[in-house]
Parts: C-alpha cells; sequence; structure tokens
C-alpha cells in the first residue's frame, strides 16, 4: 500500500481501454516487487478479457517511474516476477497494445519499462534515461537490448555510455514517441490514442502487434511464409466479415472477438 492507505497500482476501466497508475509517488513510483506482482497480474487480466483492447501505463505524482525500489532492494526484495521480468513486464509485455503516458522522469528501470510498451506518449516535462553506468551498472532489464531498436544505433550508444538524459523533444526527433503534449498532458493524450485504437478489432490488434514484433528476426526468404499462420485466421474471422459489412453499411463495427 502507498502510504498504508492506497493501493500501489491503481486500476481503472475506461470502455475498452484499460488504465495502470503506478501509485508509489512518495518515492517517484519506484517498483517494489508488491507493484511488481500487482502489474503482472493487471497485465494477465488485460489479455484474458475480451472487453480490453488496450491498456495505457502512467505514473502518479507527474512522474512516471525511478526505476527499482532500493529501500525494497536492501531488504532483499527484488521486483522481479518469474516469466515476466522486472514489473512484470519487460520479458514478457501483454499480447495487446500498450501505452506508455509520462510525465517527468523515466530513469533506469522506469525507461525500461516504457520501451517494454508498444507506443511511448510525453508531455513536454519529461525526462528519460539509463544512468546505469553511473552506478556502475547495467540496464539489465530490456534497455539494451531495446534501446538501439527504437533509436539510431550512435545515439543510444552515447545514451547508454554517458547515462545522461534524453529530453521528451530530442526524444520525439528520434521517433521514440508518437506525442510530447503540454505539461500535465501525456495521459489525455495517451488516452486519445487508446481510444483510436480500442475502436478497431482486437483479434487484428493482437495478430498485428505479433507479427511486428516477431518478423524482424525471421529470415527474408521466409517473412511471407512464416506471417501466414497468424494473419490467415484473421482474414477468416467474423470480425473481418464485420468490418466489411459495416464498411459498406455506412456504420460502426461490432467487433465480437471472433
Amino acid at each position: 500500500m502507498t502510504d498504508e492507505t492506497e493501493p500501489v497500482l491503481l486500476v481503472e476501466e475506461r470502455g475498452r481501454v484499460l488504465v495502470l497508475t503506478l501509485n508509489r509517488p512518495r518515492a517517484r513510483n519506484a517498483i517494489s516487487l508488491e507493484l511488481a506482482t500487482a502489474l503482472g497480474e493487471a497485465l494477465e487480466a488485460l489479455d484474458r478479457r475480451d472487453d480490453l483492447s488496450v491498456a495505457v501505463l502512467t505514473g502518479a505524482g507527474g512522474f512516471f517511474c525511478a526505476g527499482m525500489d532500493l529501500k525494497g532492494f536492501a531488504r532483499g526484495e527484488i521486483p522481479i516476477i518469474e516469466g515476466k521480468g522486472f514489473a512484470g513486464l519487460v520479458e514478457r509485455p501483454p499480447c495487446k497494445p500498450l501505452i506508455a503516458a509520462v510525465e517527468g522522469y523515466a530513469l533506469g528501470g522506469g525507461f525500461e519499462i516504457a520501451l517494454a510498451c508498444d507506443l511511448i506518449v510525453a508531455d513536454d516535462t519529461a525526462n528519460f534515461g539509463l544512468p546505469e553506468t553511473k552506478r556502475g551498472l547495467t540496464a539489465g532489464a530490456g534497455g539494451l537490448l531495446r534501446l538501439a531498436q527504437r533509436i539510431p544505433y550512435h545515439r543510444a550508444m552515447e545514451l547508454v555510455l554517458t547515462g545522461r538524459m534524453l529530453p521528451a523533444e530530442e526524444a520525439h526527433g528520434y521517433g521514440l514517441l508518437t506525442t510530447v503534449a503540454a505539461a500535465g498532458g501525456a495521459l489525455d493524450a495517451a488516452l486519445d490514442l487508446a481510444d483510436r485504437i480500442a475502436q478497431n478489432a482486437p483479434l487484428a490488434l493482437q495478430a498485428s502487434k505479433r507479427v511486428i514484433q516477431e518478423s524482424p528476426d525471421w529470415p527474408l526468404e521466409e517473412k511471407f511464409a512464416r506471417q501466414w499462420p497468424i494473419v490467415n485466421p484473421i482474414r477468416k474471422s467474423n470480425d473481418a466479415k464485420e468490418g466489411a459489412t459495416a464498411f459498406a453499411e455506412k456504420r460502426a463495427p461490432v467487433w465480437t472477438n471472433s
């Protein structure tokens, strides 16, 4: 509990959008074992439920996440969930789209959480950083694995080796961020994006995400063959028929996840 009165993770449903708020503001939303467990369970529920299409992950108190809770670590608590990794997320993100809404700082593990999301929206106060080399450590929760896939190689190397901060505007210039909102507007911008995503067919969203994530490692000559088992069931789905029918009838589609 936060200050022994509030849950460490706030969970809210807005239609087909699940909003998850890291709620340890006094600790700058550092990830404790309790918070990692709660986040992992919430993301499992996201994938399990047909009535949810997308999630937004943000932080309370104008701060996204300062990484691992060092006080908890000193007590022997390591916020790593088996099979899911740090924060219950970085090694096995959900199958459904996940958007990070970042205000303030996303440092160390906090930046790695954002990198594990499919889209990042930030306000103009946001700063990102992997300062681990300054502390004699390495960014082992996905920062070293993902950052150079998101921004140019030499820029990623410079950020990792120097440990400097990456302001929102610069991050946006590298294509890391979908949107930079005015101060305090990251969550609203992320919710707007999530609403637009949630209007689309849930099965098609999941299949599209899977192909985009997995296909970079496929041999060039096998890429099309490997995508067919993922995308062909979508073409044959009831939702595909509904999408075409709704278009012809000039109405909003009614998805059934089938």
